[in-house]
């Protein structure tokens, strides 16, 4: 069947307005673990930076899993542009709060009006299947990787060269606003973009679904989604098997993701008798642009081709299967670097670790999970809560992903519990667990 092109304008539009999220959310990583260290909840230990760190990520989505599902059924009511406003007027006010932050119960309290304010992501999911049909759903799909490996690559670089300018540009920034808020001017650039991303949503953003019913623009959802002028249907009729099997395999490879997400600025910048690398933030900024940039790349001129040949039960699995090697370069580079093997040998463990991790995001990708959640919903006026649901659940995974994981590295090296590598011991059994999920998956997408 020839693929449908894409609607390129309102694609368009909503990835440029999809990208604040990601550069916003992952900005913080190349400096978030200096700046718990610096402050007094943490009492100078640096093995305690893992425990507030760890917190401070979770936040986010423990405070999202509160509000998203009903931010997506308002959706399904009133129309998605709304929504997708408000989130990113939350997402502009609670990240300039961040920046100006000097203790830890504020940076609590922003973190958690960022969640609370931003139920974007799973409306822009519902907006994209909107969208698509059947022809150039993988290839719509799989632009939302693209977007967050785009925003892998500028989040973490503003983050690890605009966090501290007082100490990079002395003569530019030398007022002492910078000294006292040495993580704002990040923060302002973040929101400068959100902003930016608001304006052109509001100016050329196209309702599809506005809570009114209309003639079809999704077949892709034909059978599974039925009629255009059915109402949204209620919370209960969601529990379904192709429903309850989708979410289950979005909440278990996002919490396997999200563990790496954390780990991964953690260790890096933990010092190397404490399990890590030692790192500098600007080090971590540019690796992470540099992963950012080339899986990006992959993620939309590759993977759309390998799903299609491979199908996508079989490259979900793959996927999930990453995350081992993704575990176990973590050891084998701390101990790489205490043994004095050099820098080269430290490259290329890197590098097979980021390489792991691109096909990781198969899973977020064409394969694509998001493909089986939008095409479980019962009927197309519920696809909104549909998503709600997805992201309510991969929310909470990813609310105890980061704290457990950075908790557990933590109590790991104060316990030098297997050497201080305990962590891979679990995430590697947490691994097998998901296998059971996704072996469930049918071979296309429900029908």
């Amino acid at each position: 069947m020839r693929e449908t092109p894409l609607p390129s304008t309102q694609i368009l539009v909503l990835l440029l307005l999809q990208l604040a999220e990601p550069i916003t959310c992952l900005s913080i990583n190349p400096y978030i673990n200096q700046l718990v260290s610096e402050l007094p909840v943490v009492g100078g230990d640096e093995r305690k930076v893992g425990y507030y760190a760890g917190i401070l990520v979770s936040l986010y989505f423990a405070a999202e899993a509160v509000t998203i599902l009903q931010w997506s059924r308002l959706s399904d009511h009133i129309g998605r542009k709304p929504v997708l406003l408000s989130g990113l007027l939350g997402t502009i006010v609670s990240i300039i709060m961040f920046g100006l932050c000097r203790s830890f119960s504020a940076l609590i309290f922003c973190r958690c009006l960022h969640g609370m304010l931003n139920g974007n992501i799973g409306v822009m999911k519902s907006m994209l299947a909107e969208l698509t049909d059947e022809t150039n759903m993988a290839r719509g799909f799989s632009l939302i990787p693209v977007i967050w490996a785009v925003g892998g690559t500028i989040g973490p670089f503003i983050g690890g060269v605009l966090a501290r300018p007082q100490d990079r540009w002395p003569n530019v920034f030398s007022h002492p606003f910078w000294a006292e808020f040495p993580y704002f001017l990040p923060c302002l650039a973040c929101a400068a973009y959100a902003l930016f991303s608001f304006v052109m949503a509001a100016v050329f953003l196209k309702e599809v679904n506005s809570g009114i019913p209309r003639g079809g623009t999704c077949e892709i959802l034909e059978g599974s989604l039925k009629d255009e002028e059915e109402k949204p249907l209620p919370l209960s009729s969601l529990f379904t098997r192709p429903v309850l099997t989708s979410v289950a395999n979005y909440g278990m490879i996002g919490l396997l993701e999200m563990a790496v997400t954390t780990l991964l600025p953690l260790i890096w910048s933990t010092s190397v008798e404490f399990g890590g690398l030692g790192m500098s933030p600007v080090s971590i900024g540019l690796w992470m642009a540099g992963y950012g940039t080339l899986n990006g790349i992959l993620q939309y001129v590759a993977f759309p081709r390998i799903v299609g040949r491979f199908g996508p039960r079989r490259i979900f699995i793959t996927s999930i299967i990453a995350f081992v090697p993704i575990y176990l370069m973590f050891p084998f580079e701390n101990l790489t670097l205490r043994s004095g093997s050099g820098a080269c040998t430290l490259w290329v463990l890197i590098m097979l670790q980021l390489g792991s991790i691109s096909i990781s995001d198969m899973g977020f990708s064409t394969c694509s999970v998001f493909m089986y959640v939008c095409s479980a919903a019962p009927n197309r006026r519920s696809l909104g809560a549909t998503n709600g649901l997805a992201q309510t659940v991969v929310s909470i995974q990813r609310t105890v992903a980061p704290a457990a994981a950075a908790s557990l590295f933590a109590f790991s090296v104060q316990n030098d519990i297997l050497g201080g590598y305990f962590t891979y011991v679990v995430l590697l059994a947490a691994v097998c667990g998901s296998m059971f999920f996704a072996v469930q998956l049918p071979k296309t997408t429900w029908k």
